[in-house]
């Protein structure tokens, strides 16, 4: 279920042909078409974008206004609209509470799998159920990147909440996750709260509102680690870990350091044990970072601590770097600030499948 598990919501798919920030509080529908990105299409692009929400408006009965647009896919050539349009009713005539494993498939591009999350919390013994979708596999790197994600709710919140929290939330999920450290022109993030579980509306700065946000970053943060393991080409999922930072935002920033470095991910693709890239990656970060204090182990073995590298069994280090899932700890000794990133190994596969993108 996943974008739909969130009582109140539905999902409908359709395929035509192509493969597939908010200002109005009232958000009733997102239309979403993936394989054709409509960006850098001026005049006619953005009338495209209107014309898919108005589409989408009248099939549903509602304002346009309460409909926002996102595409992903190529860049620079202008959507199919006779195929948009027909697509839309299609998709709107297969509206379902069962339909988010189906939109989690159709928004795909390059992503080997759909990505999806979802759980409950219980907030003053009411269950509130989130879900969430998104797609991503290249042009990955913070501030987002060819990154379309989706996360519902049915918690009832008090107006604004969601817009407050969405930022924060992206900037420690979706915002350090890197794949190959190129941006890309069209990147979505949304959260929608339609109130469906009908409990007491959840305020800012309440606890309730604590234990939501703690669980929609939950969500979010599963969605940009399948992101991670999901990078095109990639074979291994990178986790950098760094604490006792001198602040969150030094954790993050070092963390996307190690898990963005061209020369980590070759190392951790080819299983070398060079641990000193991932110490050069901390240094050049612009966070703060004192060598004296740094301990850094990997696959949970210490390779650096005290200022120089330890005697360490390398043929341990290689076997940890050939897992598919390894694991970075930076322990930079300063104060309290932690964070995490997400990242891949860089292949041969990752520059064959870019090479022949649009071929």
């Amino acid at each position: 279920m996943a974008v739909t598990f969130a009582r109140g919501f539905r999902a409908g798919t359709a395929a035509c042909g192509i493969k597939l920030h908010l200002q109005h509080n009232r958000v009733r529908a997102l239309a979403i078409n993936s394989g054709n990105a409509n960006a850098c299409t001026g005049a006619q692009g953005f009338k495209d974008a209107l014309l898919m929400a108005k589409l989408t408006a009248d099939r549903l009965d509602l304002d346009p206004h309460q409909v926002l647009v996102s595409s992903t896919g190529v860049i620079g050539r202008y959507l199919p609209m006779s195929a948009i349009k027909a697509g839309i009713a299609e998709a709107c005539g297969r509206l379902s509470p069962d339909g988010g494993e189906l939109a989690a498939r159709a928004i795909m591009t390059t992503d080997t799998v759909p990505k999806t999350a979802q759980l409950e919390v219980d907030v003053k013994g009411e269950t509130i159920r989130i879900g969430g979708m998104c797609k991503g596999s290249g042009m990955i790197h913070p501030n987002m990147g060819t990154l379309l994600a989706y996360i519902t709710t049915d918690a009832n919140v008090e107006s604004g909440l969601m817009s407050k929290l969405v930022k924060p939330i992206a900037d420690r999920s979706f915002n350090q996750v890197t794949i190959d450290g190129d941006s890309s022109t069209n990147d979505t993030f949304l959260m929608l709260a339609n109130g469906a579980a009908g409990n007491q509306a959840i305020r800012a700065g309440s606890v309730e509102a604590e234990l939501l946000e703690a669980a929609l970053t939950e969500v979010a943060r599963q969605l940009a680690r399948a992101v991670a393991g999901d990078g095109e080409g990639a074979s291994k999922l990178i986790t950098v870990r760094v604490v006792d930072a001198l602040s969150d935002d030094d954790a993050r920033t070092a963390a996307r350091a190690v898990a963005s470095s061209s020369l980590v991910k070759t190392a951790v693709h080819g299983g070398d044990p060079n641990w000193g890239r991932i110490v050069c990656a901390l240094g050049y970060s612009g966070a703060e970072l004192a060598l004296d204090k740094l301990h850094l182990s990997v696959g949970g073995l210490v390779v650096f601590e005290r200022g120089a590298g330890v005697n360490v069994d390398l043929s341990a280090v290689r076997r940890a770097f050939e897992q598919p899932e390894i694991e970075i700890v930076a322990t930079l000794g300063l104060a309290g600030g932690r964070a995490e990133a997400w990242g891949c190994d860089l292949s041969e596969e990752y520059v064959r499948i870019n090479a022949d993108y649009t071929t």
